[in-house]
């Protein structure tokens, strides 16, 4: 039978530049905040294929991306965006939400505003 190739999820994630080195890559799979087609993983060794579609947080996202290749190297960002689709996008900030840096704390004012912004109606 032919199957299809893999490749070791820490490596994918590596070189697809989703982490800075295969050692982060492999904590975030330890931590088991990784999902392969809504299966936690438990382990950096767990094998990806193209077609998969990973779930994982990375900074205040969540990532959702389907794998489309499964590399060789880690190469430039160009390249590594060819390795994968990106299924959800990070949402934009709310306006007005987003401070200037160095701005220092917001004004009681401020905050009633956020409140008002993120309170359901």
């Amino acid at each position: 039978m032919n199957e299809a190739p893999t490749l070791r999820l820490d490596k994918w994630l590596w070189f697809a530049r989703f982490c800075k080195s295969r050692t982060l890559a492999a904590k975030l799979c330890a931590a088991r905040q990784i999902r392969i087609d809504g299966e936690v993983v438990h382990k950096a060794h767990q094998l990806v294929r193209a077609g998969d579609v990973l779930t994982f947080p990375l900074g205040p996202h969540i990532r959702v991306v389907r794998v489309m290749q499964l590399g060789e190297r880690r190469g430039p960002a160009t390249e590594a965006r060819l390795l994968y689709e990106d299924l959800a996008p990070p949402a934009a900030a709310v306006p007005g939400m987003q401070r200037d840096p160095g701005a220092g704390r917001p004004t009681k004012a401020e905050r009633r505003a956020i409140d008002r912004l993120l309170e359901p109606d």
